[in-house]
């Protein structure tokens, strides 16, 4: 009877000890478990962050890459976006005319009712105003001066561009460059008002005489063909609010 006893208690005694010894081992193992989620959830919390900054990185990009203008006229408002993906020295150079406010107080001075409209270049009493150095030609950029869309003005040589700029307001393909030839560069698109551009490409034009910069930087009287007879003021060229 004893021996029974004292067998029961030894057994009892290792179980105890057994019992011991598996709770480390459970709690320890909840422990790496806990880990793991917890390395899981941080991993989670990584790619969300990741998503996050490519989602902006992509906003980023595109608001680089396309700026609205508002250009507010004596006819009317035009809206545009600039495409600075495919014309940034372009995009670049007018925006730094826009900022300074070069274009205010400009005027549309020469209209073609089937061509186009063109301004930026002179005051509304008829001076021409200085600018920057002229910009890279960026005509082989594959947009076409097509119906509504915006590209610079220049002389016959192709990198000679600087401020004044022109609407098409036909499908105007053989300005774009071809075969080794420089064409006229495109840089935005009219996106809102092109009633007004229809508008201004109506008015009355004929012969006017103007200012014009000479080689020797002075203003001397010039006359110029297809001129507004009643003056298209461009009041204001702003980027638009939000836009880069």
């Amino acid at each position: 009877m004893k021996k029974k006893f004292r067998s029961s208690l030894l057994l009892l005694f290792i179980l105890n000890i057994a019992a011991c010894k598996d709770q480390p081992a459970n709690e320890k193992a909840e422990t790496a478990n806990e880990k793991a989620e917890t390395a899981n959830e941080k991993a989670e919390t990584a790619n969300e962050k990741a998503e996050t900054a490519n989602e902006k990185a992509e906003t980023a990009k595109e608001k680089s890459e396309s700026t609205r203008i508002v250009m507010d006229t004596s006819m009317g408002v035009i809206e545009l976006d600039l495409n600075a993906e495919k014309a940034p020295l372009t995009v670049a150079n007018f925006l730094r005319y826009v900022d300074s406010k070069q274009f205010d107080g400009t005027l549309f001075h020469r209209v073609i009712e089937d061509f186009m409209i063109q301004g930026g270049g002179f005051s509304v009493s008829g001076d021409e105003k200085e600018t920057l150095a002229s910009v890279k030609n960026e005509s082989a950029n594959g947009l076409s001066n097509s119906r509504g869309t915006i590209a610079m003005a220049r002389t016959n040589h192709p990198d000679s561009a600087t401020a004044q700029f022109f609407i098409n307001v036909s499908n105007n393909s053989s300005l774009d460059g071809a075969n080794g030839r420089p064409g006229y560069a495109v840089f935005g698109k009219v996106v809102s008002g092109i009633d007004v551009v229809d508008s201004i490409r109506a008015v009355k034009t004929g012969k006017k005489t103007m200012k014009a910069i000479h080689p020797d930087g002075r203003l001397h009287p010039q006359a110029f063909l297809d001129v507004p007879m009643k003056d298209v003021i461009i009041k204001s060229i702003k980027r638009s609010k939000g836009s880069s």
